[in-house]
């Protein structure tokens, strides 16, 4: 792939920021999760990058983040400049629907797309959750807005299809991009992940040794 290629820049410097961050995580820092994450299942990041395997969560979340991040990015832009009905109607919802409490805004890539909230106890229940929160301060349900034409409809219809080929062209891209990274990605968890999980199966070994006499 060519260097100039700016999504190969932007992976680039996407895993350059995930090899910053990754020596900060410990399993003590970061909960658990009983859920799947949809962002993570069966990601073809995962498999570009050589993560299919038994990494923790939280890492491979991290990075696939910030390759989502590109996409997303790569597909406003595209949008705003060459979907222009689609553009419109886009900007025009987020405007009707403003205001209120937004837990997931402004989260940094390893937490974007996570539960916000730990699995309720029914004997224990909290005082309030984020997605509580959330509900209420959502502002009136506005007006109805006027309704699209058939024209525009069909114009939008025609826009999404555009975007989602555009989507999907990047997101080759950038796996394409992203393999020529697996080594440095996968010396990285070797280096900072592995052995913090080796030790913690060495004390669960311990723990589960019958007591010496």
């Amino acid at each position: 792939m060519s260097e100039q290629d700016p999504v190969a820049a932007k992976v680039s410097g996407a895993v350059d920021a995930w090899l910053r961050w990754l020596p900060s995580w410990s399993p003590g820092t970061h909960r658990g999760r009983s859920r799947m994450c949809r962002r993570c299942t069966g990601s073809p990041f995962l498999a570009a990058a050589g993560l299919e395997g038994d990494a923790p969560h939280q890492v491979v979340h991290a990075l696939v983040s910030r390759m989502q991040r590109i996409i997303d990015r790569a597909v406003d832009d595209y949008t705003e400049h060459e979907l222009p009905t689609l553009h419109a109607e886009l900007t025009g919802e987020q405007l009707w629907n403003a205001g209120g409490f937004d837990p997931g805004s402004g989260l940094e890539p390893e937490y974007e797309g996570v539960d916000l909230d730990p699995e309720t106890d029914d004997e224990q229940p909290f005082l309030f959750t984020m997605a509580e929160l959330a509900e209420q301060t959502k502002p009136e349900p506005p007006l109805p807005r006027p309704p699209l034409s058939s024209a525009e409809k069909q114009r939008i219809r025609y826009e999404i299809e555009l975007a989602d080929r555009f989507a999907g062209d990047i997101g080759q891209r950038l796996c394409f991009a992203l393999t020529e990274h697996r080594p440095r990605v996968q010396a990285a968890v070797q280096r900072f992940v592995e052995p913090q999980i080796q030790a913690l199966l060495d004390e669960l070994t311990r723990n589960l040794e019958p007591p010496r006499n």
